[in-house]
């Protein structure tokens, strides 16, 4: 993949004013970590969407200040709009290339298992992701999964069975289940999911319910008398 490269300008609006600034296309962030003073900075918001998409959070950007200075940076996290869904604010690491880091990878599965695609299993995911460590030039952007091995139900994908790239180490148990394939239903299950559970509550050892009145799942009675003056009472309220 080619080198990212993003450009930003020195952010001097906040708070308020900020609402003015993404309604012309701002889109205000901070650039912050290796003891460095974060870094308010505005992004064009297009661009940003645009590179998110395509890096994600686990890629490295080449970001460039006010055209003066450039860094290395990871997307740390972003902010939404709760409605629109647009991004309305971004986080940005700054990245020392001969340090190492922790990222959450996503995982890639790919590849087709016959036991789904022929013997009409279900693929179960455990995970979508893993920790790993690893120097920023070695940061994979997913882990391929291949699930074409997954061609019967007693097979399964651990962590540990997993094809991890040179120089990454995995932060997790690798005995951990990836995924599986469950096999289809059984028409007496499917039937018997489909079947109506009526519970009967009986009535408390020597209390007998007159004729017209109900048990309730507390134990109380309550006739059509009870019934009228609770819907008179929800009437009133």
């Amino acid at each position: 993949m080619d080198k990212i490269v993003i450009t930003a300008r020195t952010r001097d609006a906040f708070g308020k004013k900020l609402a003015s600034s993404r309604k012309s296309g701002d889109l205000p962030a901070i650039v912050y970590g290796q003891e460095k003073d974060n870094e308010p900075i505005f992004l064009n918001a297009h661009e940003f969407s645009r590179v998110f998409s395509q890096a994600g959070q686990n890629t490295i950007i080449e970001l460039k200040i006010d055209q003066d200075k450039s860094s290395n940076v990871l997307i740390q996290d972003i902010a939404r709009h709760p409605v629109t869904n647009d991004i309305t604010h971004a986080d940005l690491l700054r990245l020392n290339m001969s340090q190492s880091i922790r990222a959450q990878i996503p995982l890639s599965f790919v590849g087709e298992s016959s036991a789904v695609y022929q013997l009409e299993g279900t693929l179960l995911t455990n995970i979508e992701e893993v920790e790993v460590e690893t120097l920023p030039a070695k940061l994979p952007s997913n882990i391929e999964v291949d699930i074409s091995e997954l061609d019967d139900f007693e097979k399964t994908i651990h962590i540990k069975d997993l094809d991890i790239p040179e120089g990454v180490e995995l932060l997790v148990d690798p005995d951990e289940l990836v995924c599986k394939v469950e096999p289809p239903r059984s028409q007496e299950e499917i039937d018997a999911l489909d079947e109506e559970i009526v519970e009967e509550i009986p009535a408390e050892e020597g209390e007998e319910v007159a004729e017209g009145e109900e048990v309730t799942e507390g134990g109380d009675e309550q006739g059509s008398s009870g019934q009228d003056s609770d819907k008179e009472s929800s009437k009133k309220e």
